[in-house]
């Protein structure tokens, strides 16, 4: 049995996410409060809604919604779970066993990876470089995808980088997996959080090993819901189901008649749209940072997420640089360490410019003290 490794992101977070005065060490816009985007109709349905068990898979509703969102998809193809975060855990508990391979790229977010490890998995990472805009060495790749190996994890668009896969990225991600059997399994939590106002295409279709995952807390600042969902093949989906209702039966009623109400297509929209707008507004005014301090902080080119990758130029661990940070200017920010990468600090700017304005000008004044 392998030495438990714990999850050194989620951990820092939880220690002291609430003790700082602000945290931008979340990977999510400003999140909404509950009164705040309910019309009076839609309050008086969630009052009205039953705290029995309900639907385990997902109410019928919300998953015909969920269906809806990829090509040729139904309901009976959709589980719907608590947040991404146990959607994961259902996909590696399903498809992995003790002495499997995966393959996943780092930077990343480092769930499924560390999953994987405290199977007893081994996990061959695929490193994706900054000063190429984070592409990933695609020979590197393929020479990973070898005869044995049972999965293929990917994070898309990309968390901490904001990088998203081109169509042909894609297709060789996909080419990789059917050359050796493997299963492809593609979290696409930041779906809908493209700065161009587009939506990067889902894997979903691409091949018939694929199992996607997504929530509504990152694209539509609804984390506290915590609802998830997995879509895979009919038969796949009854695989997940049957773990599921050892992990948590179901996920909340009062959450999920709010993700139904999420789910139609015009509030949907709207909660698009007011994420994408203080993901922007963020990243003009990181964008007017980093030209002021040239010297202390770079960052590639990203084109998703409210959240930034940033390089310091400092030989310093990325911990103690974020400690110093905490303990200094009161501030969370994630140590890149812990996402695959020393030399970065990952930090949201999803939330309103008299919040991210002197929070930059405070990290800065760490560092600038530090240098």
């Amino acid at each position: 049995m392998p030495r438990f490794q714990p999850f050194d992101l989620e951990h820092y977070q939880s220690r002291f996410e609430h003790t700082v005065e602000a945290n931008l060490a979340d990977s999510s816009v400003k999140c909404l409060d509950v009164g705040s985007w309910l019309e009076p109709e839609e309050k008086e349905a969630l009052l009205a809604s039953g705290l029995f068990y309900p639907q385990v898979n997902g109410l019928q509703r919300l998953r015909e919604r969920i269906a809806a969102l990829y090509p040729d998809t139904s309901s009976e193809e959709v589980l719907v779970t608590v947040g991404t975060a146990q959607a994961n855990l259902l996909v590696v508990s399903t498809l992995l066993e003790p002495g499997d391979e995966i393959v996943a790229f780092t930077p990343g977010y480092r769930q499924v990876p560390g999953l994987a490890a405290n199977l007893g998995c081994r996990v061959r990472e695929v490193a994706m470089d900054p000063d190429r805009d984070w592409m990933p060495d695609w020979e590197a790749f393929e020479a990973q995808v070898t005869e044995g190996v049972r999965l293929v994890a990917v994070v898309n668009p990309n968390n901490p980088t904001g990088r998203i896969f081109r169509p042909d990225e894609m297709e060789r991600i996909v080419a990789a997996c059917r050359r050796v059997g493997a299963w492809l399994h593609a979290d696409e939590v930041y779906q809908g959080t493209e700065l161009d106002g587009s939506e990067s295409t889902s894997f979903r279709g691409m091949y018939d090993r694929v199992v996607v995952t997504n929530s509504l807390s990152k694209a539509y600042g609804l984390a506290g819901l915590r609802i998830g969902w997995v879509v895979a093949s009919p038969e796949m989906t009854q695989e997940l189901w049957r773990r599921h209702e050892f992990q948590v039966i179901a996920a909340a009623g009062p959450s999920m008649v709010m993700a139904d109400l999420a789910l139609a297509p015009e509030k949907r929209a709207m909660l698009l749209e007011r994420q994408r707008r203080l993901s922007r507004e963020g990243h003009a005014l990181l964008t007017h940072w980093l030209e002021e301090h040239p010297e202390l902080f770079s960052v590639a080119r990203r084109e998703a997420t409210a959240i930034a990758f940033v390089r310091y130029h400092l030989d310093a661990p990325s911990l103690e640089v974020a400690e110093r940070i905490r303990t200094e200017a009161n501030l969370l920010v994630a140590p890149g360490a812990f996402l695959g990468a020393e030399g970065h600090l990952r930090l949201t700017v999803g939330y309103e410019e008299a919040r991210i304005r002197p929070a930059l000008q405070r990290i800065a004044s760490v560092v600038q003290g530090m240098a």
